[in-house]
């Protein structure tokens, strides 16, 4: 399993080649530049290509890129923002860290909430208990996160003034981003739950299961839950991503100093280093997230573990 750990690992290489040279492409078929963007729009054009000079914006495209690669790889060096002039890394790191916590509290808040009712309307299919559970997650999945986000700002901030509403230095700050980016994708997770969980319940070996007698509970449990988890895990999975994309709503609407808000704030002035070091940052997490489902399934699964250590003895 180890080598296939590494061929996974080895693909981040060219994720963050192509990430940089998206990023770099985009901005540079965008109108605008930095200096423009920073001196204002009466500035004098001479200045504006001055600084654009003292910034390296002006290099040609490909040079700019193999620059930017080489800096990375040899020196460690995502360069200095545009915008403060301070070390990128140091810049990003600190708010990269903010909006993993923010993401993975919120995935897990979404898995919690989710797939436990998604087993039990499945288990009670066609029931009371079934309706309506299925339709408050049809209702809730069509709510955009940011509606929750005011809705709790309105009823816990202002009316009731039990959360503060800006900031991320508590515990208490991150409840109700977590939960405003957590609640949508809990109902997308029931649902998918539910359908897993009825596939399985319907395969050949949980009859058989009940046909040799074992309890529901372990019919359910140990035998479709098992298989059922495994398109539920990578569910889970992209939330994570999506939530590590998406979590710039809730920085915004929170006052949280996320990576998303930085980059959103950034684009106006086009701070190429910026974008290039949250955006790699982003795509390295997601396929790192997508190894760990990977190998989550070896873990569950025992056929796809003897697969992995059939592929090690060759």
């Amino acid at each position: 399993m180890y080598k296939y750990v590494i061929k996974r690992l080895l693909f981040l290489i060219p994720t963050i080649f192509g990430v940089a040279f998206i990023i770099f492409l985009v901005m540079n078929i965008t109108p605008g530049d930095p200096a423009r963007a920073l001196l204002g729009l009466s500035a004098p054009q001479a200045d504006v290509d001055t600084l654009n000079h003292e910034l390296g914006y002006d290099l040609p495209f490909m040079q700019k890129y193999f620059n930017y690669i080489k800096n990375m790889i040899l020196h460690q060096d995502f360069g200095k923002s545009y915008f403060t002039k301070q070390s990128v890394f140091d810049e990003v790191w600190p708010r990269y860290i903010v909006t993993i916590k923010l993401a993975l509290v919120g995935v897990l808040l979404s898995a919690l909430i989710g797939i436990p009712p998604g087993i039990y309307t499945a288990v009670k299919q066609y029931s009371l208990w079934d309706t309506i559970p299925s339709v408050i997650a049809f209702f809730i999945a069509a709510i955009p996160s940011f509606v929750f986000g005011l809705l709790m700002l309105f009823v816990f901030s202002l009316r009731l003034n039990w959360l503060p509403s800006f900031g991320s230095t508590t515990i208490f700050h991150f409840i109700m981003p977590t939960l405003s980016i957590a609640i949508p994708p809990a109902a997308q997770i029931m649902r998918f739950t539910k359908s897993s969980m009825l596939e399985a319940i319907r395969q050949d070996y949980v009859r058989t299961a009940r046909a040799k007698g074992a309890s529901e509970r372990t019919v359910i449990w140990k035998h479709a839950l098992m298989n059922a988890l495994l398109p539920v895990i990578t569910q889970v999975g992209l939330s994570l991503g999506t939530l590590i994309c998406g979590a710039v709503v809730a920085e915004k609407m929170f006052s949280i100093p996320g990576i998303g808000s930085l980059i959103v704030d950034r684009i106006l002035y086009k701070d190429e280093p910026i974008l290039l070091a949250g955006t790699i940052l982003i795509s390295i997490c997601f396929t790192i997230v997508m190894l760990i489902v990977d190998l989550t399934y070896a873990f569950i699964d025992p056929r796809i573990r003897a697969k992995y250590t059939t592929g090690r003895k060759e």
